[in-house]
């Protein structure tokens, strides 16, 4: 009897024609979807513009697209951008960097604060994002299960019963050698992201205007990425030129999260609450 999970999963749902449906899309799109419906609650319960949240799904969606697409490039592939940095906006969208998309996030709900109509209803900066990470973190964990379903962002080799057997992985272009039990790195975080969706809902429903400012914000930023760095050490290197670092490039970008994160947590708990 094997001591290990076989994953054989066509990241293919169905094709009609040219056009493909793949698991990776479904989930990306749903992880909108519900965290869009999550945030039109929060809004209703809130007393802010439940119209608002249409304006506020667009800014999510092109901070996250671009962002992860110039964070792939910029961190993983540099020279590439450099020869074509039009690709960033051509499907379809392989590489995705989830420290480029929480840039452009935070980037595009800065603006979105700066509205108006945001300044009018008390949308600032660290109330929209101390909301948003409900829906992030709700995104999040779908994604990594698109990846897992893709068979993309390998594990390290492992003898636990629960390694998974990747028989359609492509790891640099190599296939054959590398299908033995590996860690399903895509499932730990995935998991986690879940774990984290339930807390900050569950936080928020009982503070809801009372947040601290920043709170939860920090609370999402040292979670995730303290649990990236350490994630990074079951997973193969993206790259190349990462096997010739000490910490990979993820554990690099992940720092400077969570002392982020640590700051706005700090903060939102002393008496001088952040206001940006």
């Amino acid at each position: 009897m094997h001591k290990y999970i076989i994953w054989d999963v066509n990241p293919e749902i169905f094709s009609i024609g040219p056009l493909s449906i793949r698991w990776y899309g479904l989930l990306f799109a749903l992880g909108f979807l519900i965290g869009m419906q999550i945030m039109v609650h929060i809004f209703k319960k809130e007393g802010k513009p439940e119209s608002d949240t249409d304006t506020l799904l667009i800014y999510m969606v092109i901070s996250t697209v671009l962002g992860a697409r110039l964070g792939h490039f910029i961190f993983y592939e540099p020279e590439a951008f450099l020869q074509n940095p039009l690709q960033v906006l051509i499907p379809p969208f392989s590489g995705l960097a989830s420290h480029g998309a929480t840039i452009g996030i935070l980037l595009a709900l800065w603006l979105y604060s700066r509205r108006e109509s945001s300044r009018k209803t008390g949308q600032t900066f660290l109330w929209v994002t101390d909301r948003i990470v409900i829906a992030v973190a709700l995104g999040g964990a779908f994604i990594r299960l698109g990846n897992l379903m893709n068979s993309e962002i390998l594990g390290r080799q492992t003898d636990l019963p629960w390694g998974f057997v990747f028989m359609n992985a492509d790891y640099r272009g190599l296939t054959e050698p590398f299908k033995v039990p590996r860690h399903p790195s895509q499932l730990y975080e995935s998991l986690s992201c879940f774990v984290l969706f339930f807390f900050l809902l569950w936080f928020w429903n009982k503070h809801k205007e009372r947040t601290p400012r920043g709170s939860m914000l920090g609370i999402f930023l040292i979670w995730v990425f303290s649990l990236r760095f350490l994630y990074e050490y079951t997973k193969e290197n993206q790259v190349a030129f990462e096997d010739n670092l000490f910490l990979n490039m993820g554990q690099i970008l992940s720092i400077p999260a969570v002392l982020m994160g640590i700051f706005f947590l700090v903060k939102a708990y002393r008496n001088k609450p952040i206001e940006v």
